[in-house]
């Protein structure tokens, strides 16, 4: 059976959402209810639908309605829903076209992302924040990572997004301004059945912070500790840290940086 996936965004008007449905379908001229009753029940084969509804907490009539129309149309749907991202383009840039964080990662579309490094200098050297990713994520469970990261989600815009992943991951609240942009990076990972493409957007935190005060995030974050950075490139190169999906490149930026 044929599977048609449909993104049902509640950030989009109403004109979108019937425009991207007929864009799904192949069928031009839905414009509204009727005319998408009527495309299904014309459809020659039996399809399978799969509607994936963005998570944004909006009501958007538009999209009941849609969805509506293709539970009584008696085909075989489910609904899912997911969080979208928007997509970077071939020169860097990022898009308003959206895709559902599920699909980019099983794609392996470009999308964007944030890296903070928390770092503070002492005699000894440069040291970086780790965190330890909790036990329970479904991608590298139990390795060691940047301080914090995540996706910039649909709408949004890197550095709001570096804001908010410290906020929920480490417990610490500071502002765009105080966070120091070093770079752009492209980061390919394949494990799982998942194509992970990001573009990073790498920022520094100069905070003043105490480790064993942090409010971790249960759901991501086990633990945390400080690495001297020529130490941790030292061991990393010879094989011998422990588990973890740190970039080497990642690292070697923040040296240039900082020094």
């Amino acid at each position: 059976m044929e599977v048609s996936e449909i993104y049902l965004n509640r950030l989009l008007s109403s004109e979108e959402l019937y425009g991207d449905v007929a864009g799904k379908l192949g069928i031009p001229g839905i414009s509204g209810r009727d005319e998408l009753a009527a495309a299904l029940a014309e459809q020659s084969s039996p399809r399978e639908y799969r509607l994936y509804v963005s998570d944004e907490n909006v009501q958007n009539a538009a999209v009941d309605e849609i969805a509506e129309v293709f539970r009584e149309s008696g085909s075989k749907c489910s609904f899912i829903t997911d969080e979208f991202l928007n997509l970077i383009d071939e020169h860097s840039r990022l898009t308003r076209s959206a895709k559902p964080r599920s699909l980019v990662h099983r794609d392996g579309d470009l999308h964007p992302t944030v890296h903070i490094w928390l770092i503070k200098r002492r005699d000894m050297g440069i040291f970086v924040l780790l965190q330890k990713r909790a036990p329970r994520k479904d991608v590298n469970p139990g390795k060691y990572d940047v301080s914090a990261a995540g996706h910039v989600s649909q709408g949004g815009e890197f550095r709001h997004a570096a804001v908010r992943e410290l906020k929920e991951e480490l417990g610490i609240e500071t502002t765009g301004e105080k966070l120091e942009l070093i770079g752009l990076l492209n980061n390919v990972e394949r494990y799982d059945g998942i194509n992970d493409n990001e573009l990073s957007a790498v920022y520094l935190c100069r905070e003043e912070v105490d480790a064993d005060s942090l409010v971790l995030q249960d759901s991501e974050v086990s633990e945390v500790c400080w690495a001297e950075i020529d130490e941790m490139l030292s061991v990393m190169k010879n094989g011998g840290f422990p588990p973890n999906c740190i970039s080497l490149k990642e690292l070697d930026m923040i040296k240039k940086a900082v020094f």
